[in-house]
């Protein structure tokens, strides 16, 4: 046999062998082994490319990321178009919610199999029937003296007291960029109630901001432990993905690791 026949036979070897390794790898990708796609939900005042510091530091890890860009208009639009991005994915999903994004992921991933993780970011996690504002008189803040209502029942944080109630550890003239591109929300979602709670069923871990001026960091620790939800705390104002991206994105990953 030639040198260039024993030559063509073991580069067709090389690349049977190669085909078999592809075929394993992509039959443990669908075992169960493969990364949880991350479903990223934003809060009020904001839409989804506020978790811009967040979402590079899962990607370089790996993870597939999907930021969804809520209406604000009503928890059933906010709920139906969350429900809708968690619907579409394939395999293992891990759902995240921002503030009112807690509320919405709270209704939105209830009974889907895929989900196999929340985690809650300084986040409201009402239970059925409990309108997202119940507990502002016991656990109270500031923020409703810095909200400003349009003519069309939509809220906006008044801009001179934004980094206050909102993010007093950012850099000033980050802050005023983010007053300025505030998406408002409608007033009556604070009256609304989710009717199916995710948490119940599904393992939860939840950041607790120490700083926090837009929801008490009492009230956080009470959701905390009423979803018996693994819990870190941190040294942050009510937005910990801009001021704190790698400690939220680790427990984003540390919830990740338990889905698998």
């Amino acid at each position: 046999m030639s040198s260039n026949h024993t030559a063509r036979l073991s580069l067709a070897a090389l690349v049977v062998a190669g085909l078999c390794q592809a075929g394993a790898l992509r039959a443990q990708g669908t075992s169960g082994s493969a990364k949880p796609t991350i479903v990223l939900v934003h809060g009020a005042f904001a839409d989804g490319s506020s978790w811009y510091r967040v979402i590079p530091i899962l990607q370089q890890d790996g993870y597939n990321v999907i930021a969804v860009q809520n209406p604000l208009t009503s928890l059933a639009a906010d709920v139906e178009t969350t429900k809708r991005v968690i619907d579409a994915q394939h395999g293992p999903v891990v759902v995240v919610g921002h503030s009112y994004g807690g509320a919405v992921i709270t209704e939105a991933a209830a009974g889907n199999p895929n989900v196999k993780a929340l985690v809650y970011i300084s986040a409201f996690a009402p239970d059925s029937g409990e309108p997202i504002g119940a507990l502002g008189e016991k656990y109270p803040t500031q923020l409703g003296t810095g909200l400003r209502p349009d003519a069309a029942g939509f809220l906006y944080i008044d801009p001179a007291l934004f980094r206050d109630l909102f993010a007093a550890d950012l850099p000033a003239e980050e802050t005023r960029v983010a007053a300025a591109t505030q998406k408002p929300i409608i007033g009556s979602v604070f009256g609304a109630s989710v009717q199916k709670v995710a948490w119940k069923s599904i393992p939860s871990w939840y950041l607790v901001a120490q700083e926090d001026h837009a929801i008490n960091p009492e009230q956080e620790r009470f959701y905390a432990q009423r979803m018996r939800a693994t819990t870190v705390e941190i040294k942050s104002s009510h937005v910990p993905f801009l001021s704190h991206p790698a400690e939220v994105a680790r427990l984003i990953e540390q919830a990740a690791g338990g889905a698998r």
